[in-house]
């Protein structure tokens, strides 16, 4: 059968809003922290593609398997690839666990994938037996997708989403369901047709702010500024532990920057700079410059949206330096930690 729409296909995205939005005709579905899929069947070929219209069936065999015999020709699906950790009762979503699963050698991937095995949620249909459903409105695609999960057995690996069209409730899901590695709430007309590319829905994310140390940075690429600042905290026995860094830096202030922290360099006896031992990332360049080693003096504060264990997760946003706070107040006590939510409590009706 031949697919009604092609593949790679942009999904339809949110723009960020401060507050759940109320007063129209919305459907409320938990934000997933994952990557973000679109899944189509055509004849024997299953084709998982990312946001950015990139491949990912390669590196999720697991779910081709089960989407092997569960999904039907024709039939195209949007929704998130996560993996899920942790003991009976208290699972949560595992953004590491799920970054590692993106890697080029094929016995890595094998390994993975029965070591930490991905699902996938789904919450929208595109096509059906090679029908084109964007046109039609949310509530009638979701009403189909529905439908087709109520006559299929359930399978451990495929999820449908949950929604509600109270906001109240939403409200509880936003506060709830972060405990389990969810990141928000996704608002959408349930009228609204499915407009690829287009930020045709509402998203609100959690918020946080918390102060911290600089312990380093890196060269720009083009080899003189900063490239990143490199941040730590403080636990309660006072040791200093990497919790991420900031790279999003305006062009002008990295080399101010680069000047502004000489003085905090730590060298040597021969005056040459200390680097920072820290593990090199697989998304990381061979050629990537090493950290600078800085003494923990200058304290930042940053927006992050959340700290898994001892590290920020997603993009960290500088906003101020704080000459005011003293390194050692820069606790890891100081950020707020949302409350334990068990995963599998998110995926029951």
């Amino acid at each position: 059968m031949t697919l009604p729409l092609r593949l790679p296909l942009a999904p339809m995205l949110a723009k960020s809003v401060d507050v759940i939005p109320t007063g129209g005709d919305f459907a409320y579905e938990p934000k997933w922290d994952g990557f973000r899929c679109i899944v189509g069947r055509d004849g024997d070929q299953l084709v998982l593609d990312s946001r950015g219209r990139k491949p990912l069936t390669g590196y999720f065999p697991e779910v081709v398997a089960a989407l092997g015999r569960w999904m039907p020709d024709g039939m195209i699906a949007d929704g998130e690839l996560v993996v899920r950790t942790g003991a009976a009762g208290a699972e949560r979503l595992d953004w590491t666990a799920l970054s590692q699963r993106i890697h080029p050698a094929a016995s890595r991937v094998a390994r993975l994938a029965a070591e930490t095995p991905a699902e996938l949620i789904l919450f929208d249909l595109l096509a059906e037996g090679g029908d084109d459903l964007t046109s039609l409105g949310w509530q009638e695609r979701r009403d189909r997708l529905d439908a087709f999960f109520a006559a299929r057995e359930d399978h451990p690996s495929v999820h449908l989403s949950r929604w509600t069209d109270e906001p109240d409730l939403a409200a509880r899901w936003f506060t709830g369901f972060e405990g389990a590695g969810l990141d928000g709430i996704v608002a959408k007309d349930r009228r609204g047709v499915y407009e690829p590319g287009k930020r045709g829905w509402l998203k609100v994310k959690h918020h946080r702010t918390a102060e911290a140390v600089v312990v380093g940075y890196r060269v720009h690429k083009r080899g003189h500024g900063v490239g990143s600042l490199l941040l730590g905290l403080y636990t309660d026995d006072g040791t200093l532990v990497p919790i991420g860094g900031i790279g999003a830096l305006p062009d002008q202030l990295r080399d101010s920057l680069e000047h502004e922290l000489a003085p905090l360099v730590v060298r040597d006896d021969t005056g040459t700079p200390i680097t920072l031992e820290r593990p090199r990332s697989r998304f990381q360049a061979a050629d990537d410059p090493q950290a600078v080693a800085l003494r923990p003096e200058l304290v930042v504060e940053v927006a992050f949206d959340q700290l898994e264990g001892y590290r920020f997760r997603h993009a960290v946003t500088l906003l101020r330096f704080r000459p005011d706070r003293q390194p050692a107040s820069c606790l890891l006590e100081q950020v707020e930690r949302a409350p334990a939510y068990d995963l599998a409590r998110v995926f029951a009706d």
